[in-house]
């Protein structure tokens, strides 16, 4: 399966439902934000699928896609980090990486199918889930029925940058992504997470409208609408922290830091972050992990 399973030329450009017919001499101004972005034929949107099977295969291929991806930017670290992704026919269940496999070497059928109760029900039951990821991933989806995904590893610069347990400043267009109520830090540490309480309080350090969580002294977490997002958002959020040591760096040289201003910043989010969007900023990673791997990853079988 190619990781953007249905064709360009398939899918005809999705207007808004407000919007009015377009002329030559006078195109719409009601755009969507990949409308926006794409000069010429509109990028299609998210994929849509016949049956659950179908739409569980594409997921789950994007899933183990996301974690080679993350291999590849260096995102490891022992046993650490996981990505969960709510099951579309289920939704109180979700799919996770097991325990103590290389992301580098995931593929679809690894993938483990559990409930709110943490028990396997599905999939590849031959290794545990992480506990840890369990009791974060399902307080998260428990609280957030919008959240189909979410990502947390051990990054190098996301470890860094959590020791201040500060929010990411708007240095940059990029991290206008993050703005506003899109992050958020847990600002308590208590060490890996094995109890409940705790993953539910991380959950609601989150809120309602997070899509960006800096746990203080662990990590990175992000959200999405799909596996692709979270996974983009996740990949975005690391080289900001990145960027912000660098910036840090250098401002404690004594060169002034010069901040996107509010309006800029909200703009920039506003026209960045919808789901279809953050669908596509993914896609060119995950293609070129497609293509160095020979789609190998992609194994699962409906």
């Amino acid at each position: 399966m190619a990781p953007s399973a249905v064709p360009f030329d398939t899918i005809p450009a999705i207007r808004p439902k407000n919007a009015s017919p377009e002329t030559p001499n006078e195109p719409s101004k009601e755009l969507t934000p990949l409308q926006a972005i794409s000069q010429g034929v509109c990028l299609p949107g998210i994929p849509l699928f016949s049956s659950f099977d179908k739409q569980r295969a594409f997921m789950l291929s994007h899933m183990a896609g996301a974690l080679r991806v993350f291999a590849r930017k260096g995102f490891t670290e022992g046993m650490s980090g996981h990505i969960s992704v709510r099951d579309p026919e289920n939704p109180h269940t979700f799919w996770t990486n097991p325990l103590g496999k290389h992301f580098a070497t995931l593929t679809a059928a690894d993938m483990i199918l559990v409930d709110y109760n943490g028990c396997a029900i599905g999939g590849n039951t031959s290794r545990p889930a992480n506990r840890a990821g369990f009791l974060i991933h399902s307080a998260i989806h428990k609280a957030r029925p919008d959240v189909h995904a979410a990502c947390h590893t051990h990054g190098k610069a996301g470890k860094a940058w959590s020791a201040f347990a500060r929010p990411l400043e708007m240095l940059n267009q990029d991290v206008c992504y993050f703005y506003g109520a899109a992050q958020a830090v847990y600002h308590e540490f208590g060490g890996i997470v094995f109890s409940e309480e705790e993953g539910m309080r991380l959950a609601a350090s989150l809120g309602p409208k997070g899509k960006g969580l800096i746990l203080r002294n662990h990590g990175l977490l992000t959200v999405g609408n799909t596996v692709d997002e979270a996974a983009y958002l996740y990949t975005l959020m690391e080289r900001s922290c990145e960027v912000q040591l660098m910036v840090e760096a250098a401002a404690a040289n004594g060169i002034p830091k010069v901040f996107v201003e509010d309006e800029a910043a909200e703009y920039t989010f506003r026209m960045a972050n919808d789901p279809e969007t953050l669908y596509w900023e993914f896609q060119p990673d995950l293609e070129f992990e497609h293509e160095a791997c020979a789609g190998t990853y992609d194994n699962w079988k409906p």
